[in-house]
């Protein structure tokens, strides 16, 4: 199985600069994955993301119910960011367009700007 891997890249640097945001990618397929998302976890390390996958761009709804632990959220339409929020523990939520959503540690998206490409590549 490839390793799957979290990269950015900002809008203004043409093809030139990509900076790794996570090395580890977990993707969450299923509704049951998706409905879980962070939930229960007591923390995720550094380098780590969570990546939604969706059948169609839409409105797509993010909250921290059970979640405690601030993160960096990134809602993205064909690879684009259309939206960067950082949500707080259990109270955090947030929305916006997208067909795929990220969940990263809260600091791992500074730098990462509306407009800017972040892309799953193995």
């Amino acid at each position: 199985m490839a390793s799957v891997r979290l990269v950015h890249r900002p809008a203004s640097s043409g093809d030139r600069e990509r900076r790794l945001l996570a090395g580890d990618v977990d993707v969450a397929r299923s509704t049951l994955e998706q409905g879980r998302g962070l939930m229960f976890r007591r923390s995720v390390p550094d380098g780590y993301a969570l990546v939604f996958p969706f059948d169609e761009t839409d409105t797509q709804w993010l909250h921290m119910l059970f979640v405690p632990f601030a993160i960096d959220a990134l809602w993205l339409v064909d690879g684009e960011v259309t939206e960067r929020k950082r949500l707080a523990p259990f109270v955090g939520l947030g929305r916006a367009e997208a067909d795929t959503v990220v969940e990263l540690p809260a600091g791992a998206a500074d730098g990462v700007a509306v407009g800017d490409e972040v892309r799953l590549v193995e």
